[in-house]
């Protein structure tokens, strides 16, 4: 059985043997330069950045805005939850811009809570027009007490490479009873009173 044998610049040496097989084999080595992994060696560190042969569809960028304290509104008129904000500026007009949310609501018996999902000042994900209805992307009817956990995934396209805003806005359709993020209706200090997390988070995918 043919082998090569390298001999190291101090001491020991590499055998290169080919394996009993029929017939012929080829080895073709590369003309550049570099590295040979062995065994037990981990593939050299890259980003997303560093793909090559994929034109759409690589993840670019991700950006979150993560709520830990409560919010609350008597509105009937669509509010901006503070601290569910987030602003993307995108690398190409051919982008696209993925949003998963996660929003708890809550109100009470007599009022129930409406999520409206903005692209700057223009609603998206919402439902068509509809007579006198609003076009909203979410909507918790009310028990006494009750929390809801509303969540979303929108592939959105802004056409545009200026920074653009993603966020939740939030209203009751009474305007006279709150509807609250992250507690109870109650939001007594207690321990039996929860406080949850929201978030919103936005994804630059290559288009």
């Amino acid at each position: 059985m043919a082998s090569i044998k390298l001999k190291g610049d101090t001491s020991g040496e590499i055998t290169i043997q080919a394996p009993a097989v029929a017939g012929t084999t080829t080895l073709n080595i590369p003309a550049v330069s570099g590295n040979i992994l062995t065994d037990g060696q981990a593939l050299p560190a890259i980003d997303g950045s560093a793909l090559t042969g994929i034109t759409t569809g690589k993840v670019l960028q991700v950006l979150q805005a993560h709520k830990t304290d409560a919010f609350s509104t008597a509105s009937s008129s669509f509010t901006d939850i503070t601290g569910l904000s987030v602003s993307i500026t995108p690398s190409s007009t051919s982008s696209k811009i993925l949003i998963i949310w996660k929003c708890v609501v809550a109100g009470n018996v007599s009022n129930h809570a409406d999520l409206r999902l903005m692209r700057n000042a223009t609603a998206i994900d919402v439902g068509g027009a509809a007579g006198n209805r609003t076009p909203t992307t979410a909507g918790h009817y009310s028990a006494s007490n009750f929390m809801m956990t509303a969540s979303g995934v929108y592939l959105d396209s802004p056409s545009s490479t200026s920074s653009t805003t993603y966020k939740l806005q939030l209203r009751t359709n009474t305007g006279n009873a709150i509807v609250r993020i992250n507690s109870n209706y109650d939001y007594n200090d207690a321990s039996t009173t929860p406080v949850t997390a929201s978030s919103i988070t936005v994804m630059e995918i290559a288009g």
